[in-house]
């Protein structure tokens, strides 16, 4: 699991350093636990509502799928996380500032997530995480560049556009979904309140149980990687020069150096000309990778150079002034970069596997009530737990395909309340009100926590 390469770079760290860098792993790991606790009900509240299950073996059934979502969900969606603040900020910054910069994010995100979890509101971590990122960021950049150009505003962008849109898509599908299963299905008890002491039918049981393992399965996928990518950040702001690329796949800095050889090789001379960056980017990554078959062979200050020549480069290939013909001609030779660029160790999969798997199981009380109760005016019915679940899954699994980040919280949320709308079934408008405020305050209260603590912690680097 860990190299000697790995061991020697703990060891170079400063002893200070070393201990923060212990506090930040595990406060990161802290918050993939409270995130499964706080999201737990999302999964389990209807299985539990509609008398499918009990409750210790629905939470622990949902932690075993949260588990293997995070295991088997891919790390695309960790790198929309990482790429909202510029990496190069933790590196090019002094060790201390980069230490605040980190546990800020962190603590922002565990208080809030906390004390919403605290008094039962259902509040998505998503935005809570890119928030309290985007706080960090912005004070960094106000600070060193008096401006906010430090964070990456079109990835910024899009990630708000999907935290925006996906709740709005689980009301109207799942209200679109209820519909459709009034209309087809004549079974009446499917749009009845479950009996005290009834289970459901056989069928109906294990479409619920279905329903649940695949958002509890989402769910470990999306927010899984989400720690995944808040993990990272805490080691490529400690490690720069272990975690900046992919050290334990030899052969991949032979697939750079052919990239590389094959840009330079194909865009015109005049192009090269014009961005005298983009040339002498690919010359210093085909000349220092020259007889080198992993990035382990450089030394140490080379793999951080090496990452960003890749990483502009990289963004030099999506230019429009390069022919679209070119672009997609590039594209294969060049997507080696990613790769050698946008790994995550099993460690910290199998870590956030654990943690979120493990958080799942405890403290899903508060927000399952509110959930199953306080959304509509009555009783949760079968019809609108398996409507609501099935758009949730779907939306999440969308979201992954997209990597884009979305929240399994508003997105269930949600999705009951447009249950109850096509079942005429009438919501407590207190609570809407109430989630659509966490909902609407959720990423500027995180931006300014993060951003204060931010600015605090550098009176004091």
């Amino acid at each position: 699991m860990f190299n000697t390469t790995f061991w020697q770079a703990v060891s170079d760290l400063p002893s200070l350093s070393l201990v923060f860098l212990a506090i930040s792993l595990l406060m990161a790991f802290g918050f993939e636990f409270v995130n499964g606790f706080h999201d737990t009900a999302n999964a389990v509240t209807t299985v539990i509502y509609t008398h499918t299950m009990k409750p210790l073996p629905a939470v622990l059934f949902s932690g075993f799928c949260n588990f293997l979502g995070v295991m088997f969900g891919g790390t695309a969606v960790a790198f929309s996380i990482v790429n909202l603040l510029p990496v190069d900020v933790l590196v090019d910054e002094s060790s201390g500032k980069a230490l605040v910069m980190v546990l800020s994010l962190l603590m922002a995100g565990v208080i809030w997530n906390l004390g919403t979890w605290s008094i039962g509101l259902p509040v998505s971590s998503s935005h809570t995480l890119i928030g309290s990122i985007l706080g960090v960021g912005l004070v960094n950049s106000l600070i060193t560049r008096g401006d906010i150009s430090g964070v990456n505003w079109k990835k910024a962008t899009d990630v708000g556009m999907s935290l925006i849109l996906s709740p709005m898509i689980g009301f109207v599908l799942a209200a679109m979904l209820m519909l459709f299963m009034k209309r087809t299905l004549r079974d009446k008890r499917l749009f009845a309140p479950p009996v005290d002491g009834h289970k459901p039918p056989a069928w109906i049981r294990r479409t619920l149980i279905g329903t649940c393992a695949a958002v509890s399965f989402a769910h470990g996928s999306n927010d899984g990687q989400k720690g995944m990518g808040l993990i990272l950040l805490v080691l490529i702001g400690f490690m720069p020069s272990y975690y900046a690329l992919d050290l334990n796949h030899p052969g991949k800095a032979i697939e750079v150096r052919g990239g590389a050889e094959f840009a330079l090789a194909n865009i015109p001379e005049s192009e090269l000309e014009r961005d005298p960056k983009l040339k002498r980017n690919l010359d210093f990554i085909v000349n220092t990778l020259e007889s080198k078959a992993n990035f382990s062979e450089l030394p140490p200050d080379d793999r951080w150079r090496m990452r960003i020549a890749m990483f502009e480069v990289r963004q030099a290939m999506k230019s429009d002034r390069l022919e679209p013909e070119l672009r997609k001609r590039l594209a294969g030779p060049v997507s080696s970069f990613s790769h050698a660029m946008e790994y995550v160790p099993f460690w910290v999969v199998l870590g956030v596997a654990l943690a979120l798997g493990i958080g799942t199981t405890i403290g899903y009380e508060r927000i399952v009530i509110t959930v199953a109760e306080k959304i509509g005016k009555s009783h949760l019915t079968y019809a609108q737990g398996a409507a609501a679940e099935t758009v949730a899954a779907c939306t999440i699994a969308a979201a992954d395909m997209l990597h884009l980040p979305v929240s399994t919280t508003q997105v269930l949320s949600s999705g009951i309340a447009g249950t109850m709308v096509a079942n005429s079934s009438g919501v407590q408008s207190a609570t809407i009100r109430k989630i659509a405020v966490a909902w609407l305050l959720t990423l500027p209260a995180c931006i300014s926590l993060s951003a204060a603590l931010f600015y605090l912690g550098t009176l004091f680097a």
